[in-house]
């Protein structure tokens, strides 16, 4: 979360994000992130929350997919330690070679 907001990616107003609950505070910077809901032991989650964090979870499944084929590629699945401006370039050529595998 503190990479993130160092980051300060704009996302502007038509952009979704899609976070898992590590990101609880995201909707104060970001008012259209999409994060589950949580319960508590005074508050449990009702059936309409339920259902709301299983849609999103169903569709984060396919991002975190997307993130497992990245890290497939060796330099993607520890830290990265080769040239900071080489970074990019290198996950467009891997980006590409898995749209490529997935028919894009």
């Amino acid at each position: 979360m503190k990479l993130f907001k160092m980051s300060r990616r704009n996302i502007g107003q038509a952009g979704k994000i899609l976070a898992d609950s590590g990101y609880q505070g995201l909707m104060k910077i970001y008012p259209q992130a999409q994060t589950p809901r949580k319960s508590s032991k005074l508050k449990p989650l009702i059936a309409e929350d339920k259902a709301y964090n299983h849609a999103l979870s169903k569709e984060r499944s396919k991002v975190e997919n997307i993130f497992a084929k990245v890290k497939t590629f060796k330099m993607f699945s520890t830290t990265y330690r080769s040239h900071r401006k080489r970074f990019g370039l290198r996950m467009n050529l891997s980006a590409g070679i898995i749209n490529h595998e997935l028919g894009f």
